[in-house]
């Protein structure tokens, strides 16, 4: 008999992150809003299609069930996601980095404005790190004139502003 060989879960998981900006919660808040106003026609297509006959067979009603299914579980999705929400606040303190403030740093490639948010938000080429980033995790807790080290690219923190 042979025994079976156990794969290894492919799939990274990234840790959870709950920090959210004031926008990106209203944002989420009005998603939700939009998504359950749809629920009511899609229920109504289920019970139409359910009506057809034998379920087995009736492959359009497979298929509004599963957008349903599949419209529900978004909106849990994004109901335990702002219950869980840390909303970034931008603190008044600049005299170190946190997440919320915009951190202006210079490289050998030149100067950079980053502001970091949480993982969700993140877009490098618009100037956003996520506090996760081997960067952004490097700046949290520096003050200005500190530098750290990237990859073997060096960045001086310059300004720290909200």
């Amino acid at each position: 008999m042979r025994v079976p060989i156990r794969k290894g879960d492919s799939r990274v998981f990234a840790p959870k992150d709950y920090y959210l900006s004031p926008s990106k919660y209203r944002e989420l808040e009005a998603e939700i809003v939009r998504l359950t106003a749809k629920r009511p026609s899609l229920a109504t297509e289920v019970k139409r299609l359910a009506e057809m006959g034998d379920f087995s067979e009736n492959a359009g009603y497979q298929l509004a069930k599963g957008r349903l299914r599949g419209l529900n579980q978004r909106i849990l999705e994004i109901t335990d996601r702002l219950r869980k929400a840390e909303i970034i606040t931008g603190d008044e303190d600049i005299s170190a980095v946190q997440i919320g403030h915009t951190v202006s740093l210079k490289s050998t490639s030149g100067h950079k404005n980053y502001t970091i948010l949480g993982g969700s938000e993140s877009n490098p080429s618009q100037g956003i790190i996520s506090h996760l980033s081997p960067l952004g995790s490097a700046l949290l807790g520096k003050s200005v004139g500190e530098t750290v080290s990237i990859n073997g690219k060096n960045y001086q923190i310059l300004a720290i502003s909200n």
